[in-house]
């Protein structure tokens, strides 16, 4: 049940398509990245020394090697490290020591970076620059048969953001991947050989993740020259590679609905954005569909679930029609169909319609559990179920709300405040480009709450009128105590904002 069967099944049914492009650019069809897979992997055991079940980790800018490094790892049995371009070296380093990876691919804009972190990573024994001749070498010799792999064995360690303490990696099985990937065709889409994927989040998060589907079904993947995420360039490309399917961020897509190129966004070239890993604002959302029409899915998962916990489907985003059109925008959607969700109390007892509690999950995707972290792993995963940390509840549709993360909820005179709610509110001023709610600790309350504003270019923003705009839409309870107007909100390598950043400032 290896992985690397998908683009074995591809590069027999889509020969001649290209799989990989470098912008504008055709790099290889599928035939040709199949042989070279097969050959790349030769290269493990032979010259590297690897066994199946090893480790390999790569820290690369987005770029067509990326593709072509995590296949080879798949077809000769051993387990993906994929490391975000942005961490520093020091969390580079747990990683690379945490993971107990022996080999790392590197592009060469991080290769002396990656040459720090290997100093405490002992188990790290080669480093392999993706432009330099030794990686060209790789794709020179006879090409190997796939490597035999159980459902069980680890084939993607994905490690967490890290936003509270040192990042875990989620384990993620041969069977989590597939039936991740299985889902996108039940409930996400099923595109069309020859469409795209234009890879502009990093490939080591949802956009890698996506590999999989895409792949699958014959569609070419995409990297900007640039190797990040510029709005004239990803326009560029989908112009370029028509019917693109796309993952993006929430505040990617603010970008994108912002940018005035935008506009030479051809009819055909978009076909649709899932978006997920951060709150969507209602407000944001709205605009987004009457821009690009409907084209939108949402997705809630975690690194423990990659991709995969509840969907708010296409049709959803589009029938503006229903009476409780804008209530569904603001949700997370219905369960996926190969999860089951629930909301619970502290005891894991099924909470009613309406009410809130922590939201559990079980299904194929879930992790096996954390790598070198049975504590961890115990805490997240009881009787089958993934404890999320997140906080929701769901109504009479079956559609699960999003309140916040657990640790996010504040607790002010008794009573349970989401900053989701109050942040949904603030953005729907013209002059606020973004914002954050925390609590602050008071003395008689408990806790208060407060919003950090950003102010957009040339925009003069009073506390008084956004006390209005939240009295006009929320209980005063509620509302902020304080407004704290600064230039940027912290975020981590993922577009995700620090909220412990944020109480450390107050």
């Amino acid at each position: 049940m290896n992985i690397a069967h998908l683009l074995l099944g591809s590069a027999q049914e889509f020969r001649d398509l290209p799989a990989l492009a470098r912008g504008t650019s055709a790099h290889l069809n599928y035939r040709d990245l199949w042989r070279k897979v097969s050959v790349m992997s030769t290269h493990f055991a032979a010259r590297f020394g690897l066994a199946r079940g090893d480790r390999v980790a790569f820290a690369m800018a987005n770029c067509v090697e990326s593709i072509e490094v995590m296949y080879a790892i798949w077809h000769a049995g051993l387990c993906a490290v994929p490391m975000n371009a942005k961490l520093h070296a020091k969390e580079f380093a747990f990683i690379l020591a945490n993971s107990g990876a022996k080999l790392c691919f590197v592009t060469p804009d991080l290769a002396g970076t990656i040459a720090e972190a290997a100093r405490e990573a002992p188990a790290l024994k080669e480093i392999v620059d993706v432009t330099t001749r030794s990686y060209t070498f790789m794709a020179v010799g006879d090409p190997s048969p796939i490597a035999d792999a159980e459902p069980t064995d680890p084939a993607w360690l994905f490690y967490t953001s890290g936003t509270t303490g040192r990042p875990k990696g989620a384990t993620l099985t041969h069977r989590n991947l597939l039936a991740m990937t299985l889902n996108y065709f039940a409930d996400v889409d099923r595109p069309p050989p020859g469409g795209s994927i234009v890879h502009a989040a990093p490939i080591s998060h949802g956009s890698g993740l996506w590999n999989f589907a895409m792949l699958a079904r014959g569609s070419v993947q995409v990297f900007p020259e640039s190797g990040k995420y510029e709005v004239p360039e990803t326009v560029e490309l989908m112009n370029r590679w028509p019917q693109c399917s796309i993952f993006l961020a929430p505040t990617m897509v603010k970008r994108l609905i912002e940018h005035g190129s935008v506009a030479e966004l051809q009819p055909e070239a978009l076909r649709l954005i899932t978006y997920g890993g951060a709150p969507m604002y209602v407000s944001d959302l709205k605009r987004a569909l009457d821009l690009l029409g409907n084209k939108l899915m949402q997705l809630y998962g975690q690194g423990e679930s990659p991709m995969t916990i509840t969907h708010l489907s296409r049709e959803y985003h589009g029938d503006r029609t229903h009476p409780r059109w804008e209530q569904r925008l603001a949700s997370a959607g219905r369960a996926d169909s190969c999860m089951e969700v629930r909301v619970v109390d502290e005891a894991g007892r099924r909470l009613p319609v309406g009410e809130v509690g922590e939201i559990i999950a079980k299904g194929d995707p879930v992790m096996a559990g954390y790598w070198n972290d049975p504590e961890a792993t115990a805490r997240s995963l009881r009787d089958g179920w993934l404890w999320t940390g997140d906080v929701g509840a769901f109504d009479e549709e079956g559609l699960l709300t999003l309140k916040d993360r657990s640790k996010d909820m504040i607790i002010s005179g008794g009573s349970n405040i989401y900053p989701r709610e109050i942040e949904d509110v603030l953005n729907r001023h013209a002059g606020i480009a973004e914002c954050s709610v925390v609590g602050r600790p008071h003395p008689e309350w408990g806790e208060e709450v407060v919003a950090f504003v950003v102010a957009r270019a040339g925009q003069t923003l009073s506390p008084a009128e956004l006390d209005r705009l939240c009295l006009d839409n929320i209980a005063r309870f509620k509302r902020p105590k304080d407004y704290k107007f600064i230039e940027a909100l912290p975020k981590n390598n993922y577009g995700k904002i620090l909220k412990t950043e944020l109480r450390k400032l107050l």
